[in-house]
């Protein structure tokens, strides 16, 4: 008689959507199933961009409801994931105070320079391991604080989104280690809060929960949730790897060689590597590295790339009034028959950064650096994935630099795997064999740090022989003849 199968849940939430996908384990292999999926945006209001997390966390208690019924009483677990840095406060009560910021609003441009003021950007670095960026939530913190909102006083509480929403489903009020990361508010060699360094920007440390680690239990949903969505009230809460960069990364289906680069690939591009120890030198700061908690104690030694947001929003711009929008499909496509050879930009210019009116942002860079802008929307496109693909290359040189170590090959996971275009621009631009997928990488590993607290599984190398047994990557290797020079 077989080993019984089990089904573990995970709820992935990225900026554009969310996902409920269930995974069958039998033993020795994962089957994926998507149950449930939902579109949500930014909420413009009162000239801010907010979050709209209660409708959220109740299309998180529909998918519960989809994966209980296709289930049958075999679910196991669930887990949470999203991006990171944006944080809800609650008071007193548990009561949220206000819609939750969207991390490009632009409240933050005054902070960090006034953050900079008080710690050098070097000190900030070799303290928290994280690049100092405009979004990362010290910076929201300290900018609610010099606008005087009153929230900061009021709060009792603050949670990152997927820790919120967890919490919502019955999980214990508490941070997970590898979101918490991404803040620019942890001690990178201590792996705890750095404390000292919120008091000295008078930022208030007793609304900072404790942090659990990855693949620990987590609770229980809560018997209201168990009514509403028909889910059994064992079901046990996980706290998975709840940044999502984190979850992709543990999914990648690498042997344990430390020769590779993993790319996450969506809304961001992350390419990183790796470590067992964190790099807080000038070097890796002045190649915009940083140092963001992964599973297994790993350290993920990364760059941060605005990724296929350029995409996302030059499609937006595109949308007519009636919401009829390009298909991704036909961009891409478009962006092949495209020549070679045109205009780049630097990705991570800042104004890239805030949404709207893309392409005129890309027409302006142009005639800044002297280059012919593009016209057609294929044309557009195509200089958006040829700049990433540039942008591969440069982060590569820096972190080999960095590493003291060669990397020969790159994983590419997430929903960008799918973008085949741009799968072989990486190869070319880079130099590099690479690997694309699994797609829903993010999903794979929420549901590897369940079978981590499931005992199934016993370590992220055992999980990834899971992957590879379970998924089949694609293979890109650089065409000859191509460029591979990293200028923008």
């Amino acid at each position: 008689m077989g080993k019984r199968t089990r089904d573990y849940l995970a709820l992935d939430l990225g900026a554009e959507s969310g996902r409920a996908i269930v995974g069958r384990f039998d033993g020795r292999r994962l089957r994926l199933t998507e149950l449930y999926r939902f579109t949500h945006d930014s909420l413009r209001f009162n000239g801010t961009l907010r979050w709209h997390v209660l409708g959220m966390a109740a299309h998180l208690r529909l998918a519960l409801a989809a994966a209980a019924a296709a289930s049958r009483g075999n679910l196991r677990s669930l887990g949470v994931d999203s991006w990171g840095v944006d944080y809800v406060l609650l008071d007193r009560n548990d009561d949220l105070l206000g819609y939750p910021w969207q991390y490009r609003d632009a409240r933050t441009d005054p902070a960090l320079p006034a953050v900079f003021r008080q710690i050098p950007p070097l000190e900030l670095f070799r303290l928290t391991g994280i690049q100092p960026l405009w979004f990362n939530t010290l910076f929201q913190l300290y900018a609610e604080v010099m606008q005087r909102t009153g929230a900061i006083e009021a709060a009792r509480t603050l949670l990152f989104i997927p820790d919120f929403l967890t919490w919502t489903l019955g999980g214990e009020k508490a941070c997970e280690y590898t979101i918490a990361s991404t803040s620019q508010m942890l001690d990178a060699r201590r792996r705890n809060w750095a404390r000292g360094l919120l008091r000295r920007l008078n930022l208030p440390t007793a609304l900072l929960p404790p942090l659990v680690a990855p693949g620990a239990l987590s609770g229980r949903i809560r018997p209201e949730v168990a009514r509403e969505t028909g889910a059994p009230r064992s079901l046990r809460i996980v706290a998975v790897g709840r940044h999502d960069t984190a979850s992709a990364v543990a999914a990648v289906p690498a042997a344990d060689a430390g020769d590779w680069a993993f790319l996450s690939s969506g809304t961001w591009s992350l390419v990183g590597t790796e470590e067992s120890r964190p790099a807080l030198t000038e070097q890796a700061l002045a190649g915009n590295l940083t140092n963001e908690g992964g599973l297994g104690g790993a350290y993920l030694l990364l760059a941060n790339i605005m990724g296929l947001w350029l995409v996302q929003e030059l499609r937006r711009a595109w949308t007519d009034r009636r919401g009829r929008a390009p298909d991704y499909a036909e961009l891409t496509a478009a962006a092949a028959a495209a020549p070679s050879g045109g205009p780049r930009v630097d990705p991570d210019w800042p104004p890239f950064g805030r949404p709207d009116a893309m392409p005129e942002k890309i027409v302006r860079y142009c005639r800044k650096t002297r280059q012919t802008p593009p016209r057609t929307p294929g044309e557009f496109v195509r200089c958006a994935l040829d700049s990433l693909a540039a942008a591969y290359r440069r982060a590569l040189d820096n972190l080999e630099a960095v590493r003291g170590r060669p990397i020969h090959r790159l994983h590419i996971v997430g929903g960008g795997s799918r973008n085949e275009l741009l799968n072989q621009l990486a190869a070319d631009a880079t130099g590099r064999e690479v690997l694309a997928g699994p797609v829903e990488a993010t999903a794979i590993g929420n549901i590897l740090a369940q079978l981590l607290a499931d005992r199934e599984i016993h370590s992220i190398a055992e999980g990834r022989a899971i992957v590879q047994a379970s998924f089949r990557p694609k293979r890109f290797l650089p065409r000859p003849n191509r460029p591979t020079s990293s200028s923008p």
